[in-house]
């Protein structure tokens, strides 16, 4: 194996992949929350499949929780091979980008702690894992429904504008990344020439 093929494994295994990876699957998983979270507030109260819509909501929304903690183990490790030796310059652009991210980060938390409180105020053993009824977190109250109703309503909201204006700010990346995902939709889905 010559120093290439090496240098390329160790790139290809890094912590930094393995961190955008995990953006990527959890920028999923939010466009799902956001989007099914605003068609579930749409729907009666008498839609056949609504407790199904919410249990997959629930379900989707504990994945994230489990994806942030691996997400957060993942960034310590980024963030120790990266400042180890040398710490970062702290010029204002890196201070905006890090309290940018550091409450984005809050927010990945509170928005699903939110749901939890709401969840399981309203009902006990309220929230499962696609099926697999998980333990309470907060007591079952109904005083505490509409205070749990409300964060999670302020908190994702302010999470989504949040998650905008990280777009904006990576505005040049959006659009590369954009770019290599419809080439490879392309590539992956255009028709065979026939002779």
């Amino acid at each position: 194996m010559n120093s290439q093929q090496v240098v390329t494994k160790v790139r290809v295994n890094s912590a930094f992949k393995q961190l955008m990876s995990l953006h990527w699957w959890m920028a999923t998983c939010y466009l799902i929350l956001f989007i099914g979270g605003w068609f579930m507030s749409q729907l009666s109260r008498e839609a056949p499949f609504r407790d199904s819509l919410y249990d997959f909501h629930k379900s989707i929304g504990v994945l994230t929780m489990a994806l942030l903690t691996l997400r957060i183990f993942t960034l310590l490790r980024v963030w120790w091979r990266k400042y180890a030796k040398r710490l970062p310059k702290f010029t204002p652009a890196w201070i905006k980008n890090f309290l940018l991210h550091t409450t984005l980060y809050i927010f990945m938390w509170a928005v699903p702690v939110a749901g939890f409180l709401l969840s399981n105020s309203f009902k006990s053993n309220n929230v499962k894992f696609f099926g697999i009824v998980l333990p309470d977190i907060f007591p079952q109250s109904q005083a505490m429904v509409a205070v749990g109703r409300s964060m999670h309503f302020w908190f994702g909201y302010t999470f989504l504008a949040l998650i905008l204006l990280h777009t904006l700010i990576q505005w040049k990346v959006v659009k590369a990344n954009w770019r290599r995902f419809t080439k490879f939709l392309q590539a992956r889905f255009r028709k065979p020439r026939t002779n």
